[in-house]
């Protein structure tokens, strides 16, 4: 049985990666010119900062130079996160997406833009956003039902937690003014 070398890296680094708190998402091998990059993407549930991309990428290193995995032909690592327009296929990924808008393509066809709110073994509670002045409502889609789903970048939404810590300052200013 052979294995290509895409499955060879991703059975050396796997390991290590987890190690680290997080878990190997993507692991490429692209030509450019007469170097190869290897190209790995990691993340957690709590997300992976600069300081833990440069850890993993360190320890992967290190474990690179002293396997054959590679070859000996001139190579790049380059390792990062899955960024904001992410791919969502894994449950993981489902639930590191709660509470962000989602571009689903359904089988069925149909494109469907929505939060989601909840995910479980079976699928996902969404709120589709409300179109000309008429309120969100909720749907149900099962993982069974979705081709494709990408995370959206939203420029202008406002953080409910943001709008109620303002609302605390402005009353505490209120009662502070009152208060002099």
């Amino acid at each position: 049985m052979s294995t290509t070398q895409s499955e060879r890296l991703r059975e050396l680094l796997e390991p290590l990666v987890a190690s680290q708190g997080l878990d190997l998402e993507e692991l490429a091998v692209d030509s450019v010119g007469r170097r190869r990059v290897l190209r790995v993407v990691v993340d957690s549930d709590t997300g992976a900062d600069l300081d833990r991309i440069a850890d993993v990428s360190r320890a992967l290193s290190a474990k690179l130079d002293e396997s054959d995995a590679m070859g000996e032909a001139e190579y790049t690592l380059e390792v990062g996160t899955p960024g904001a327009e992410r791919s969502l296929s894994e449950h993981r990924h489902y639930v590191r997406a709660t509470d962000r808008l989602v571009r689903f393509q359904l089988h069925e066809g149909g494109e469907l833009v929505a939060r989601i709110l909840g995910v479980d073994e079976d699928g996902l509670d969404l709120e589709v956003p409300g179109v000309k002045g008429r309120k969100a409502t909720t749907r149900r889609v099962s993982f069974g039902d979705i081709d494709k789903a990408r995370v959206q970048v939203e420029f202008n939404r406002k953080d409910p937690k943001d709008s109620d810590t303002k609302s605390d300052t402005k009353s505490d200013n209120k009662t502070e003014e009152e208060e002099a």
